[in-house]
């Protein structure tokens, strides 16, 4: 992971781990009231990488990205940013002008754009009216108004704070693919956060993980996959006396004590011998079953149970 000594101011507006750097953020910290809302945050992000940054709701991700994007100052820490690069963000909440038409709003303050490039990228989000009044408009529409407004920024790095708030799954598909589009085409590194995690898998290349202001784990994709894989999931009467058989008798040591009852298994198992090794030595079977563990349960134990994973 690189990184950088210096702090420079980004033009206007990945990679993990990957090619050309274009932001290098070392020992970060942002605090709010008594409290640190960022916390020694340390990444690198690269060039064409697609990275998605996952957290609870209070865990600073929303400060986060507006740091990086230059809208507010951190209290220590450096950034340093490819020369000449441009950010464009949507913002969580963005801000219009309620008057304003739909199409007028998204042409504002963008010299180089043309009312037919941001009627086809509003076509393309489910925009239809381009005359309607931002005023009237839903939470939803709001937030396709303004991602348009933020994917016709020229820019190299594409920062999207919760894009699928108000948005539902079929609408937030099509800006799913609109943004792989513009990575692979244009070359164009998206930063992103989001509570639509299963989305997310979709989408993302490489994962930060967010806790108490701090980025606790980062994972890329292949890695992610290999952490949530299929596993067999083992509830007995008594979990601690159940893996020490695990361990003795089958030399199985890929799991993890849940509770009291339950073990997760992750590494290849014959689950009939399994059982029947169990029951031989008095272990009372209540549950033996193959699960996949989708990003969202990832995402569950590695916060310690908490299901909120809204952002900031």
């Amino acid at each position: 992971m690189a990184t950088g000594s210096r702090t420079a101011t980004p033009k206007g507006c990945g990679r993990w781990a990957g090619e050309i750097m274009l932001v290098s953020v070392e020992h970060l910290s942002k605090m709010q009231n008594v409290r640190a809302i960022v916390d020694d945050v340390s990444f690198a992000i690269e060039e064409k990488d697609r990275i998605a940054l996952v957290g609870v709701n209070g865990t600073g991700k929303s400060t986060l990205l507006r740091v990086i994007a230059g809208k507010e100052k951190a209290d220590s820490g450096t950034i340093t940013y490819r020369r000449e690069l441009g950010i464009s963000m949507l913002d969580q909440d963005p801000v219009f002008d309620a008057s304003s038409t739909v199409l007028d709003a998204v042409l504002a303050g963008a010299d180089d754009v043309s009312a037919y490039e941001a009627r086809s990228i509003l076509n393309r989000l489910g925009m239809r009216d381009m005359e309607a009044e931002i005023g009237i408009l839903s939470g939803g529409q709001k937030k396709r108004v303004a991602l348009a407004r933020a994917l016709l920024r020229p820019c190299d790095l594409l920062i999207l704070d919760e894009p699928s708030n108000g948005i539902d799954p079929r609408g937030f598909e099509a800006i799913r693919s609109l943004l792989i589009q513009l990575n692979r085409e244009q070359g164009k590194t998206i930063f992103i956060s989001s509570h639509q995690l299963e989305e997310l898998s979709k989408l993302a290349t490489s994962y930060g993980f967010m806790k108490n202001g701090r980025i606790v784990e980062q994972l890329s994709r292949a890695e992610l996959e290999d952490k949530s894989k299929d596993y067999l999931l083992l509830r007995t009467a008594d979990s601690r006396q159940a893996a020490v058989c695990l361990e003795e008798l089958l030399h199985i040591h890929d799991y993890r004590i849940l509770n009291r009852s339950d073990i997760q298994i992750t590494e290849e198992t014959d689950s009939a011998a399994l059982i029947a090794l169990l029951v031989k030595h008095d272990v009372p079977i209540l549950e033996c079953s193959w699960h996949h563990q989708s990003l969202e349960q990832y995402f569950f134990h590695k916060n310690g149970g908490e299901r909120d994973v809204e952002s900031v």
